[in-house]
C-alpha cells in the first residue's frame, strides 16, 4: 500500500504542477522519474522494487498496451494512404540505420559481444510519442509531422519485438532451439494482428443488432471492454499484445468513429495514468548503484544514442522528402526511448543471457536519459510552430484584467 500512497502523492503534485510544466521545460514524466528515484531503496527506501518485480514487468506491459491502444485510434487509414511515403521511410530505412547504429556504437566502445550489441539497437530502436505530447498533440504543428512520428512509433514497437526475441534466442542459454523460437515468434505475432483486427470487427457487428447498443453514458466503455478482452485474449494465447492494442485501435476507429470520439477523453486518461503509474516504477530502479555500474564508455553511448544515432538516421531516411529543414530537425530530434524499451530491456534481463546485466544498465541510463532529455524540449520545440496555448486552462480573472488593462494601455503581453 505504501507503493499506493506514493503513486496518489506523486500524481497530485504532477496535476497541481501540470499548468506550469506545460508552459516550460518542466515535465510531468520526469516528476514521476524522479519521484519513483527517491522513494525507493536508493534514498528514502520507502519502497522496495527490483528488476525482477512482477510490479515492474506488469506496470510497464500495462503502460505499453494503453498507449498502443490509444494510439492506434488516432491513425486514420484514408490521411496514411495519402502520406504513407514518410512513415514507411522512417520505418523501412531510419529505424534500421539506428539499429545498426547503435549495435556498432554499443560493440565498440561499450565493448559487447555483437549478438548483445544488435540486441540493445533493437531495443533502443522503438520511439515513444508520450514524451513530445506538446508536438504531436497539437493541431499548430504540421499534420505531415505529427502523423510520421505517431505512426512511426506506434508501429516500430511491433517491428522492433520479433528481433529482439530472435536475438534473446539466439544469444541465450536455449540458443540452440533458434528455428522452433522463430516459429513461435511468427505465430505470436500472427495472432496478435489476427485478435486485433477481428475482435473490433465482431463487437462492431454486434452493436448493429438492433436489440443490442449501448446508452450513451456507457458508451465510453465499450471500446474499453474491447481494450480489456483484448489484453486477457493475448496473454492466455501468449499473441503479441503490443501489436494487437495498435491494431485493435486502428480499425475500431475505421469501422466505428463515434466509439473512438466517446472513448477518446477516457483513453486519454487512462492511459495517461498507466504511464505514470509506469513511470513511479521505473523511476524505483534508477538507484545510484544503476547509474555507477556503468562505465564511462556506456555514458558516451547513451549521450550517442540520443543526439547521434536517432537524429542521423531519421535526416538521412527524410533526404528527397516535403519536409522543410526545421521539420526534420524536429522529427530527428524525437525519438525518445519509452515503454517499449522498458518491456523488451526487463526481457533482455530476464532472459539469462551472459551479458545481458551489463546490456540492461545501459538499456536504462539510456531510457532514463532521453525521458529527461525529450519531454524537457517538447514546449520550447513546440513554440516554433507558433503553438501558444499550450495548457488549455482557463485565463483567471485577475489575469484577464492584467491583460485587459494592458492592452487598453498600449501594451500587448506575450505569453
Amino acid at each position: 500500500m505504501v507503493l499506493v500512497a506514493v503513486f496518489g502523492a506523486a500524481l497530485l503534485i504532477a496535476v497541481l504542477l501540470s499548468g506550469l510544466a506545460a508552459r516550460t521545460v518542466l515535465s510531468t514524466s520526469f516528476l514521476f522519474l524522479v519521484g519513483g528515484a527517491l522513494v525507493s531503496d536508493g534514498f528514502l527506501g520507502l519502497i522496495h522494487i527490483t528488476p525482477d518485480s512482477d510490479i515492474v514487468a506488469v506496470t510497464a506491459d500495462l503502460a505499453l498496451f494503453a498507449v498502443l491502444f490509444t494510439d492506434g485510434m488516432h491513425v486514420s487509414f484514408p490521411k496514411l494512404r495519402e502520406n504513407w511515403k514518410n512513415p514507411a521511410r522512417a520505418l523501412g530505412l531510419g529505424m534500421p540505420l539506428a539499429f545498426v547504429g547503435m549495435a556498432l556504437i554499443t560493440h565498440y566502445l561499450v565493448g559487447l559481444d555483437w549478438t548483445t550489441s544488435f540486441l540493445v539497437g533493437a531495443v533502443l530502436a522503438p520511439t515513444d510519442p508520450v514524451f513530445a505530447s506538446a508536438i504531436v498533440g497539437r493541431k499548430e504543428v504540421p499534420p505531415k509531422l505529427r502523423q510520421l512520428l505517431n505512426v512511426e512509433s506506434g508501429i516500430n514497437d511491433g517491428l522492433a519485438l520479433p528481433v529482439v526475441l530472435v536475438l534473446i534466442a539466439v544469444a541465450g542459454p536455449t540458443s540452440g532451439h533458434a528455428e522452433a523460437s522463430f516459429g513461435k515468434i511468427a505465430l505470436e505475432l500472427g495472432l496478435g494482428l489476427a485478435f486485433g483486427v477481428l475482435l473490433p470487427l465482431l463487437v462492431n457487428g454486434l452493436v448493429r443488432f438492433r436489440l443490442l447498443g449501448a446508452e450513451p453514458k456507457l458508451q465510453p466503455l465499450l471500446p474499453l471492454a474491447i481494450g480489456i478482452i483484448l489484453y486477457g485474449a493475448c496473454h492466455l494465447t501468449h499473441a503479441n499484445p503490443y501489436l494487437a492494442a495498435f491494431s485493435a485501435g486502428a480499425v475500431l476507429t475505421a469501422v466505428s468513429p463515434e466509439a473512438k470520439t466517446a472513448f477518446e477523453p477516457l483513453g486519454e486518461a487512462l492511459a495517461e495514468l498507466a504511464k505514470f503509474a509506469a513511470l513511479l516504477v521505473f523511476g524505483a530502479l534508477l538507484t545510484p548503484q544503476l547509474f555507477a555500474d556503468l562505465s564511462l564508455a556506456g555514458y558516451v553511448a547513451v549521450v550517442l544514442a540520443i543526439v547521434l544515432v536517432r537524429p542521423a538516421s531519421m535526416m538521412i531516411s527524410l533526404v528527397g522528402t516535403q519536409f522543410d529543414r526545421r521539420e526534420k530537425l524536429v522529427a530527428a530530434w524525437f525519438g525518445p526511448k519509452g515503454f517499449a524499451s522498458v518491456v523488451y530491456g526487463l526481457l533482455v534481463l530476464q532472459a539469462g543471457i551472459p551479458q545481458g546485466e551489463q546490456a540492461y544498465t545501459l538499456i536504462a541510463v539510456c531510457i532514463a536519459f532521453s525521458i529527461v532529455a525529450h519531454s524537457s524540449t517538447d514546449v520550447p520545440i513546440a513554440r516554433i510552430f507558433d503553438v501558444e496555448d499550450l495548457t488549455g486552462i482557463p485565463e483567471s480573472a485577475s489575469s484577464a484584467q492584467t491583460r485587459v488593462a494592458s492592452e487598453e494601455n498600449g501594451h500587448v503581453r506575450r505569453p
